[in-house]
């Protein structure tokens, strides 16, 4: 088949590798109808080389047709079209009966002191090939896949596999009353759903923040108010002048590890890239090298007593946080990886419809084939062509 693979930092390339076959009865084989590029897969394009190996299969956002299943695998048929979520969980043990997915117990990477595996991201998080492929062999297929219905194209429901259910829960945890203002940083994908889903669960007012001139249109027709950062020099102090002075009852910070506005941190964590992989492992286990400039924002714009929750993806294990100034405004944190299938039941009747009261069909910019991948990481990379969201075709 067909497949996108990892090549060294900064490349990826469309190989022929071998087919996927099952090894487990509780595997299933999915031919891909479609799979999404994540910014968390630019994490490792750019950043996280460190943990990959030549030849890995990227992808963690693949929906389509079950091929063949495992003999456990019962919930499933041949035929069946279905959305992967992209962490890999069983639904039995001690994590999961709590709902707590990404952390399952029996797909834990312990050797790596991580939780639950995940499809297409890493040794850190099980080295499981990826999605972005003709066909995908789906571990744990006896819990894991979604069934979802005709009568909508893919992508439609192609982001429960991550930016709708990641998205549900940064704004579930961000844990605002009716009428709140909820403040977004970044506005990739995970920043528009995330905004869009607070404005439907209740939030008086949605304010987010970006520069990219596409991101801020999108956010503005789905009726979030935008803060262009590339024209404001201080974006909190914004935030507090349009919420008489007090700041955000919520922020949901969806930026991550690669923000824009903290060179010293860029130089570290570019500089770790390039060293050899065990040394670039030391400085990412020792080092805090993750660009702060979004944290910071969130942590200035968030009112006294307020809370932050932190859905863009980190890596450095010792990061600078300002502790005094948190625990001096009582802030609350919560965040981690999103458990995917504890939120399909509260956005599936969202998606069934034909009125897409969250925007989805508002969200895709760019549908390419497989083969075109490599230049499509590019666009995504370098936030060309006005790419926001973009879907491969295998």
């Amino acid at each position: 088949m067909r497949a996108l693979t990892w090549q060294g930092t900064g490349k990826v390339s469309v190989e022929t590798v071998p087919d996927p076959k099952i090894h487990e009865p509780t595997d299933a084989i999915v031919r891909m109808t479609s799979t999404a590029i994540c910014g968390s897969d630019l994490h490792l394009y750019n950043v996280l080389g460190m943990y990959l190996d030549a030849g890995d299969i990227l992808g963690h956002e693949p929906m389509g047709i079950v091929e063949e299943v495992g003999a456990e695998v019962t919930h499933i048929k041949p035929g069946d079209r279905v959305v992967i979520p992209f962490n890999i969980s069983c639904g039995h043990c001690w994590m999961c009966s709590r709902g707590l997915y990404a952390q399952c117990e029996t797909t834990q990477v312990t050797s790596q002191g991580k939780g639950a595996s995940l499809l297409g991201f890493s040794k850190l998080y099980g080295q499981v090939p990826g999605g972005q492929a003709e066909y995908l062999r789906v571990p744990q297929a006896q819990f894991g896949p979604i069934k979802v219905p005709d009568g909508h194209p893919d992508e439609r429901y192609l982001f429960l596999s991550d930016v709708l259910t990641t998205s549900w829960q940064a704004a579930k945890y961000a844990d605002f009353a009716p009428g709140d203002t909820v403040f977004v940083t970044g506005l990739g994908p995970i920043g528009q759903m995330s905004a869009r889903i607070a404005r439907h669960l209740g939030a008086g007012r949605v304010i987010a923040t970006d520069r990219v001139p596409e991101r801020l249109e999108m956010a503005r027709r789905n009726g979030i108010e935008v803060i262009d950062f590339s024209e404001v020099d201080d974006v909190p102090a914004a935030v507090r002048e349009l919420t008489a002075g007090r700041g955000a009852d919520s922020v949901i910070e969806a930026v991550g590890m690669e923000a824009h506005g903290t060179p010293v941190q860029e130089f570290a964590q570019k500089a770790a890239g390039k060293l050899p992989d065990a040394l670039a492992r030391t400085a990412i286990d020792k080092a805090g090298v993750d660009r702060m400039g979004a944290l910071r924002t969130a942590f200035d714009a968030v009112r006294r007593a307020g809370t932050i929750s932190i859905i863009g993806v980190y890596g450095g294990q010792a990061d600078p946080f300002p502790m005094m100034d948190l625990f001096d405004k009582g802030v609350t944190l919560r965040m981690g990886q999103a458990h995917v299938k504890r939120w399909v039941d509260d956005l599936m009747p969202l998606l069934t419809g034909d009125d897409d009261p969250l925007g989805v069909d508002d969200l895709v910019t760019h549908r390419v084939p497989l083969e075109e991948a490599p230049h499509v990481y590019e666009l995504f990379n370098n936030k060309e062509d006005g790419c926001i969201k973009a879907v491969l075709k295998p």
